[in-house]
């Protein structure tokens, strides 16, 4: 019997590497991201406390191609106006096990450029 590789398994792999890594704190919270097939979702996270301090997604800001690289600079720009109204300036990125390439490098380009620092 072959065994078939599910890719969300590898990606939850990753994800529990990085996280060994990377930890939010109330200075310098973790900015999550989540990648489905039609929406993409961003928090911002205290892990010290255990609490969401900011999110975003593309079906919240009611984005019709949530899916591709424009919805996600989109959610990326929120999440920064959002962050910076927050008073929160600085973020640790966590890409969530996915490749820094397309929605994932998006998101976080546009967050960039909307002020936050990571």
């Amino acid at each position: 019997m072959i065994k078939r590789i599910d890719r969300n398994d590898v990606r939850t792999r990753k994800h529990l590497r990085v996280r060994k890594k990377i930890s939010g704190t109330a200075s310098c919270p973790r900015l999550c991201v989540y990648r489905s097939n039609k929406n993409i979702e961003v928090q911002v996270i205290d892990d010290v406390k255990g609490a969401t301090l900011v999110s975003s997604s593309s079906e919240q800001l009611k984005i019709k191609n949530g899916n591709n690289i424009e919805g996600a600079k989109l959610v990326g720009a929120d999440i920064a106006k959002k962050c910076l109204a927050a008073g929160i300036e600085t973020v640790v990125y966590d890409r969530g096990g996915y490749v820094y390439h397309g929605r994932v490098k998006a998101l976080a380009e546009a967050a960039r450029e909307g002020g936050l620092k990571f």
